[in-house]
């Protein structure tokens, strides 16, 4: 049976409060004692259809739960239990009752629906398929709560009360209401961070070079709009404002808290301000979970004292915030943010302090700038969902160096992406754990690839560079997307043009030949020796006035998406010139990107209307990114489809069996049969076999020509010479069972359009990557399979079957017929469905699938299952 998590878990409310909610032990009757007593009687009615004698042997029934037969969650904030949930599992064992009680003073505020969610995700755990609940008629709002999760419900009223059936299986509705609840909860939460009307600096010292006094003195320089306090030991004023010597003085509580006191204070200064009212804490301070295992517990019991107060944390060990709208500069950084439509996270405060150097180099405006440090709690997660709705944002730009929860990344990134354009750099690798790669799709995956799948999957723009980080914001804050990858290129110098397209084609764009209306208008303003062509080469004694006639002339040409203008300093002609002349080309607007590179010495001004470039190399990449993102726009957004045909408890049943005796382990043939039958993936016909006689028998039964290969566990068999192919006679088949060594596996040999590779890889980070690509004994060396993480949509699948070698082997290669693709998408969703179902799936490799025009099918499979890590994140959202 699969273990149940016991850990403690944190939820996040509709008004932004977070609760912690964790399984009661035997200590907590008192507490639980409290709190029915707290209750009102109506409450206690409605939850237990009558008036129970609230006594220590009601409570004994609630707590040590063994979470098999009885699961109990009670809800903690600031010490009390507040909320109460329960299951029973009934005499059919698939089914349990389910039922919750919340405190008076905490209903309305989305608990129970908290509640019923963690509930179901661990009752799924031990095999629990369906809750059932009976609710008198009369409790309306318990009603609400089964009606709102998500769930899709079957009700039954009889004598007065209402039974409520439904499977706990998360659908896509329900991770839809889920992912909307969560939402609405983060933004409520991180809205003191971003509008604050008060904040107070912990720390805020009168020594200039203190990080908590120059962090003071920027709120004060910038002209916060809200009201700023100084707290320091000795209460002293900082920068002519009156200090406190404790948050107790306060004339209120701060709607944010600015923590910048030495580490072994922080807890004590933190405990303050959550005493008074603050739910929204930054910690600048360093000499936490960075620092070693000291410093990590000392990060959990900060973090443990925020949750216990319903609060959240940006940081520790972090650089601040910074908000453009109330002119918001919590930050020891520099300098103060120039206003603008950029949004920036930033994991590393140096790199974030690089960033704001760059963007005001550049005139990048920037929205907020959150250094979210060592990311105890809020993380980049929580800032997209702010973001999403933050009218001053329209452009959202990430450093990331780890995931903390990177399937809800990929659930967030794919809905903003939709709205904002978010860009991301991510340095660093992840594990893939310590492990052998015996598997060709273990082989084939890195930890990068799982990043390029997450961001290509939820349509994040990866930059490799800050300079790239930087180009692609100014490009996308300033300019239309790109219709399509065409570009043209005007220049006054050929080699720059030259080296333009060569950036171009390096970054996914062409240089399309100009329609000849256009090559005509520009002979009739060029002269005789310029090029007409595109790259179009205007000479070295091009003009500002010529540029002002040539830009609206390209632009204009129905086979350009968009226009890069090119400039070095010949004599007849300065950049100031050039730059004004094409801003005034398209002072009118422009529907399509215009972007320039005007190379001379000095400070270029900005090009109103224009992106501007250091390089033709840089704008040539930023467009690049721009194309790919307006590519992935016109991308269906997609779906996980309903599949038929799986077997759940049977294939729990080979996973669990084979774990029983080890906890790494290759499955046999017959296991391996068995699981991939309960999902429904088409095998082909197979005996295990272990004699020669049987062999041939069995190579009669199945017919002619026949495959013999190794039975043993996990075999690479080509490599180990454990497979004879094509044999035609019982002779054949007797010699090479004896030489493959018994026992051995006998098949019919199957032909088709092509050889592929499909399998999955679980990622201790990511999840499961499925993979597809050629297949065969070349599958490594060719080295073309592409990955995607599970759950798959069918936008997802159809790419792995339609794109890169193996797109052009499934629709037919040098004169094989195409294949069935919806036989391979579908084979593809039922792998990413096994890997998501049973995490102790580690490595499934498939190769080669043979497919055909009328179908496909797996005629080698290796699987190796070993014990999951079963932990959840302390955070659910």
């Amino acid at each position: 049976m699969t273990a149940v998590t016991t850990a403690a878990r944190d939820v996040i409310l509709r008004d932004g409060t977070t609760l912690r909610l964790r399984s009661p032990a035997a200590g907590d009757t008192p507490a639980l004692l409290d709190f029915f007593g707290g209750c009102s009687d109506q409450s206690i009615y409605l939850r237990f259809h009558g008036h129970p004698t609230v006594d220590t042997q009601l409570v004994r029934q609630f707590v040590d739960p063994d979470w098999h037969e009885r699961g109990h969650l009670v809800g903690e904030l600031e010490g009390r239990i507040i909320a109460l949930a329960s299951y029973v599992r009934l005499r059919d064992p698939s089914t349990a009752e389910v039922a919750f009680l919340v405190s008076d003073a905490y209903q309305r505020r989305g608990i129970g629906t908290r509640l019923l969610e963690q509930l179901a995700e661990r009752a799924a755990q031990v095999g629990i398929e369906r809750f059932v609940a009976e609710v008198l008629a009369e409790n309306r709002q318990m009603l609400h709560v089964f009606e709102a999760v998500g769930f899709e419900l079957a009700r039954t009223l009889e004598s007065g009360t209402v039974e409520v059936e439904f499977r706990i299986a998360p659908t896509e509705t329900y991770l839809d209401r889920v992912d909307q609840r969560d939402h609405l909860a983060a933004v409520a939460s991180l809205r003191p961070f971003f509008a604050p009307a008060s904040v107070a600096v912990l720390g805020a010292s009168r020594r200039p070079e203190a990080i908590g006094g120059q962090l003071f003195r920027n709120i004060i320089s910038g002209e916060f709009d809200g009201v700023a306090y100084p707290v320091n030991l000795t209460g002293d004023a900082v920068a002519g404002v009156r200090g406190y010597s404790s948050v107790d003085e306060l004339p209120e509580a701060p709607d944010l808290a600015v923590v910048c006191l030495p580490a072994k204070h922080v807890l004590g200064g933190v405990e303050a301000v959550l005493r008074r009212g603050t739910r929204a804490i930054c910690v600048i301070s360093a000499g936490f979970a960075e620092v070693g295992a000291e410093g990590r517990a000392l990060q959990d019991e900060l973090l443990a004292l925020v949750r216990a107060h319903g609060g959240r944390l940006v940081g520790p060990n972090c650089l601040g915030i910074a908000v453009s709208a109330p002119r918001l500069n919590a930050t020891f950084g520099p300098r103060a943010l120039p206003a603008g439509p950029v949004a920036f996270s930033s994991q590393s405060g140096a790199l974030g302090l690089a960033l704001l150097e760059r963007a005001n180099e550049r005139g990048i405006g920037l929205s907020a700038f959150v250094s979210i440090g060592n990311k105890a709690d809020v993380s980049s997660n929580d800032l997209l969902e702010y973001w999403e709705d933050d009218p001053e944002t329209g452009v959202v730009a990430l450093y990331l160096e780890s995931f903390g929860n990177p399937r809800r990344f990929g659930r967030i990134a794919r809905r903003v992406a939709r709205q904002k354009p978010i860009l991301a750099m991510k340095s660093g690798t992840t594990t893939m754990g310590a492990r052998a790669a015996s598997s060709h799709t273990a082989a084939l995956a890195g930890s990068d690839d799982a990043v390029e799948a997450l961001f290509h999957q939820a349509g994040v723009i990866r930059a490799t560079t800050l300079e790239e980080l930087i180009d692609a914001a100014a490009l996308f804050a300033t300019q239309p997307l790109p219709a399509g990858n065409r570009v043209g290129v005007i220049t006054n110098a050929g080699g720059l043009g030259i080296l333009c397209a060569d950036a171009c084609d390096a970054a996914g764009l062409s240089l399309p030949g100009l329609s000849e209306r256009t090559e005509e208008a520009l002979r009739a303003v060029l002269p005789a020796e310029a090029s007409v062509a595109n790259p179009v080469d205007m000479l070295g004694s091009a003009t500002g006035a010529t540029y002002e006639q040539v830009v609206p002339v390209v632009l204009a040409d129905e086979n350009v998406d968009a226009l890069i203008a090119l400039f070095v300093p010949p004599v007849v002609a300065g950049a100031d010139e050039i730059a004004s002349a094409i801003a005034r080309s398209v002072a009118g607007g422009s529907d399509k990107p215009v972007l320039a590179s005007l190379i001379a010495e000095g400070e270029i001004p900005p090009i109103q209307g224009v992106t501007n470039f250091p390089y033709p190399e840089s704008a040539a990449r930023a467009l690049g990114l721009a194309a790919a993102r307006a590519e992935w726009l016109r991308r269906p957004a997609g779906s996980v489809p309903e599949l038929d045909g799986i077997d759940h408890a049977r294939a729990r049943a080979v996973v669990d069996g084979a774990l029983a005796a080890a906890d790494d382990v290759w499955l046999g043939p017959r296991e391996v049969r068995e699981l991939l039958e309960a999902y429904s993936v088409p095998v082909v016909p197979e005996r295990v076999v272990a004699t020669a006689d049987d062999a041939v028998e069995a190579a009669s039964e199945l017919g002619f020509p026949a495959v013999v290969k190794s039975a043993a566990p996990g075999a690479h068999k080509t490599e180990s010479g454990g497979i004879a192919l094509g044999l035609s006679s019982p002779d054949e088949v007797q010699s090479a069972a004896k030489r493959i060594g018994l026992p051995v596996l006998v098949q019919p040999m199957l032909e088709g359009s092509a050889e592929l590779l499909a399998g999955l890889v679980q990622d201790p980070v990511f999840g499961s990557l499925v993979a597809f690509g050629p297949g065969g004994v070349f599958a490594e060396l060719i080295g073309q399979a592409e990955f995607r993480i599970a759950p798959l949509t069918d936008a997802d699948a159809d790419e792995l079957v339609h794109g890169g070698k193996a797109g052009r082997l499934v629709r037919g290669f040098r004169g094989k017929p195409g294949a069935d693709d919806r036989a391979l998408t579908d084979l593809l969703h039922r792998l990413s469905r096994l890997g998501d179902d049973l995490r102790e799936v580690a490595e499934l490799d498939l190769n080669p699938v043979i497919a055909s025009p009328d179908g496909c099918v797996a005629v080698d499979a290796r699987i190796r299952v070993c014990r999951a890590d079963v932990s959840l994140r302390t955070k659910t959202w």
